[in-house]
């Protein structure tokens, strides 16, 4: 038995008079084959997405290596002598140059640091943490107490090492059980005795992260993209792959093999809107590219990563690499390919192994550059092509066609993209709700020819300020799913979709609209989630025509439709 599914937008204000009309649905006729992966999800560490929100630790600058050293961090002075100096080790240690050095005297009374987290940390009654933290004993003799406590400085859970005994750097571990709940506490660390102490990697975890993996992902959150049932995960981004600079792009290799070798990163997002400017706002890649490809496992998406291509944010500091220099970005990619799907004898097969997945990771799919426009784009991505086509015929190239739905940079891509041989073409639009509803029939007269379509990210923007942000909205999400319609009725050359960006932490973010927001307890799913939800559990196998006097439904009476098998 076929299972017939017809997703209808219909514009409220007319659903009286829409409702008397008949929609002629020919289930007989399929007219596309929809791929596995249509409708996907696209994730950037923006708005406190990876630190602060997927990555479930909780302190935050637990290596001390912000630029500032001991941002979010105090000292808790109580009756007791104590200082804390940053050491730096220079060149000893380049990924993780600084700890802190601890004199107590806390005989009696106390001395110690508190953490604020993410704009808090967030605590459940009756959830397990696991507290740990890499030291080494120095002179007398100092315990740690650990605790965290709720906005009114009220303790809700504590534990203690009672003794440091290496003079060697050794990790020290203890749990405790929460008795009660917080939105926004705060963690503390208590020196007590007469003494000095080194700590450096001080962390935090809950112990029911998703699938329980020690220091892995907020299982609330994963869950949501995992009930979406995402047929692809495109990551790291977004212009986080750019970077402001071509020294603040993402580089892949510096997020896989052991946290220690992780090299902490400012995320672009920082200072990339005054308006919502994060000063503490960085990326220590706990959530890496090895992570990245492990939840696309998990959630059973095809991994979708997009790569530098020698370019830096156009909209920021254009900064390119010269074409003679360009060579090690594509090793980059080719050693990417590897550590996705290589042998364990090869090198990054063998990290891959290392890291506890020896199997493939099986990737097909490869972006080149994110939101690259004009000549120096197409220069860079023809190197691109030319040698992973050659050497890796069964990875499917995607291009882009810069930051705008048209327009003279956006003709000019698809121009120079027609004589090359990308997979697909990756199109953004960031554009108003009338637009979504104009362009409900955007791709009924494409060229079926040229490459496929990938409709990489888009918002419906109802725009409150000058700036380009807004609410989520009802009339947002059914904008989307008119569009989205278009999308699915022309599945024949659009075969894969995502909105953008995902997440978003309430207390912390720099763009909206986005799918999920959370806060350090809760996450909430917006009505544009539910409008992807609907479309990704019900995609069917075939688009079969939805008529309305013989024509496609794309806004006439201001009804929206299309039709699966």
């Amino acid at each position: 038995m076929q299972k017939i599914i017809v997703s209808v937008a219909a514009l409220l204000s007319v659903i009286a008079v829409a409702a008397q009309k008949e929609i002629k649905v020919s289930v007989n006729r399929p007219t596309a084959a929809i791929s596995p992966q249509m409708w996907g999800i696209f994730f950037e560490d923006i708005n406190f997405g990876a630190d602060g929100g997927l990555y479930a630790e909780l302190v935050k600058n637990g290596s001390f290596e912000f630029p500032m050293p001991m941002m979010g961090w105090k000292e808790i002075k109580q009756q007791a002598m104590g200082k804390t100096l940053i050491i730096n080790q220079g060149n000893e240690n380049t990924a993780n140059p600084r700890y802190a050095h601890i004199e107590a005297d806390a005989v009696s009374g106390g001395y110690g640091l508190s953490n604020e987290g993410f704009r808090g940390i967030g605590i459940h009654k009756g959830e397990q943490y696991n507290f740990s933290v890499l030291a080494r004993k120095g002179e007398g003799d100092l315990q740690l107490k650990v605790e965290a406590v709720n906005a009114k400085g009220e303790k809700i859970g504590s534990a203690q090492i009672t003794t440091i005994t290496s003079a060697s750097w050794k990790t020290y571990s203890v749990s405790f059980t929460a008795t009660d709940s917080a939105q926004k506490g705060r963690f503390n660390i208590a020196f007590e005795g007469k003494g000095a102490i080194d700590i450096d990697r001080v962390s935090l975890f809950p112990q029911h992260t998703w699938k329980d993996r020690p220091k892995g992902l907020r299982k609330d959150l994963v869950q949501l993209l995992a009930d979406l049932k995402p047929g692809f995960l495109r990551f790291p981004g977004g212009c986080i792959v750019e970077g402001r600079d071509l020294s603040n792009r993402y580089q892949w290799k510096n997020t896989v093999g052991i946290p220690e070798a992780r090299q902490l990163l400012m995320n672009r997002w920082n200072v990339e809107f005054p308006r919502r400017a994060a000063p503490d706002y960085y990326q220590t890649f706990g959530l890496g590219f090895y992570e990245y490809f492990l939840l696309s496992e998990d959630i059973g998406a095809a991994p979708l990563p997009i790569i530098n291509c020698g370019m830096a944010c156009q909209f920021n500091s254009s900064e390119v690499v010269s074409m003679n220099e360009l060579d090690p970005f594509v090793q980059d990619a080719l050693d990417l390919i590897e550590f996705a799907n290589g042998d364990i004898t090869t090198t990054w097969g063998k990290l891959r192994a290392d890291m506890g997945h020896p199997a493939s990771f099986h990737l097909k799919l490869l972006g080149v550059g994110n939101e690259q426009w004009d000549e120096q784009y197409i220069e860079r991505y023809k190197i691109f092509e030319k040698v992973l086509q050659q050497k890796h015929p069964e990875i499917q190239l995607i291009a882009a066609a810069g930051p705008s739905p048209d327009g003279p940079r956006f003709d000019f891509a698809w121009k120079e993209f027609r004589k090359l041989n990308p997979g697909f073409i990756d199109e953004h639009y960031y554009q108003s709700p009338e637009w979504f509803f104009r362009n409900a029939g955007r791709y009924d007269n494409y060229d079926r020819k040229g490459p496929k379509i990938f409709a990489g990210e888009y918002a419906s923007h109802n725009k409150e300020e000058p700036q380009a942000e807004s609410r989520n909205t009802w009339l947002s999400a059914l904008s989307e799913a008119a569009f989205m319609t278009g999308l699915e009725r022309n599945a024949d050359i659009v075969q894969m979709s995502s909105y953008a960006p995902l997440l978003a932490h309430v207390d912390a973010w720099q763009w909206r609209p986005d799918l999920v927001w959370f806060d350090n307890t809760r996450s909430v799913a917006t009505p544009n989630y539910y409008v992807q939800q609907l479309f990704s559990l019900n995609k069917g196998t075939s688009a079969v025509p939805a008529l309305l006097n013989g024509e496609p439904l794309r806004g006439r009476d201001s009804l929206y439709a299309s039709a699966v098998i």
